[in-house]
C-alpha cells in the first residue's frame, strides 16, 4: 500500500467521518508529521499496534565483498518498528486466511481434444 492508497482506504472508512479526499490526506499527514515528531524525542507507542523508536548506528569500518577492500561506514540513524500483539495477530490470521484460499481445490479442467496429425 502506497501513500495514496492509504488516504483511499481513510476516506473508504465512513465510522472515521472524513468525507473528502483532500481531508483525508490531511489526517494522513497529520499522523505521518506527529510520528516524526514523535521519533525525535523518546519515541511514539501506539498500544495494541506497535512502537516507533529511532535507533542510532555508530560509524566503523567494512570491508567491500567484491574486492576486499577496506571501507569507512559511516554514522546512520534508522527507525526501528516493533510490531503490538493485536497488529501481530491480526496480520496472522488475515495470511492464514489467504493461504487457506490459495490452497482451496481448483475444479478439474476440461480435457483438450487430441492434436490432429498432419501427413
Amino acid at each position: 500500500m502506497n501513500k495514496q492508497e492509504l488516504i483511499a482506504a481513510v476516506l473508504a472508512n465512513k465510522e472515521a467521518g472524513i468525507e473528502t479526499k483532500a481531508a483525508a490526506e490531511r489526517a494522513v499527514n497529520a499522523v505521518l508529521d506527529a510520528l516524526t515528531e514523535g521519533l525525535k524525542g523518546d519515541g511514539v507507542q501506539l498500544i495494541g499496534f506497535g512502537s516507533f523508536k529511532a535507533k542510532y548506528r555508530p560509524g566503523r569500518d567494512g570491508r567491500n565483498p567484491l574486492t576486499g577492500a577496506k571501507i569507512k561506514i559511516k554514522e546512520s540513524w534508522s527507525v526501528n518498528f516493533k510490531a503490538g500483539a493485536s497488529l501481530k495477530e491480526a496480520v496472522a490470521k488475515a495470511q492464514k486466511a489467504a493461504a487457506k484460499k490459495k490452497a482451496a481445490p481448483k475444479a478439474p479442467a476440461a480435457k483438450k481434444a487430441p492434436a490432429k496429425k498432419k501427413k
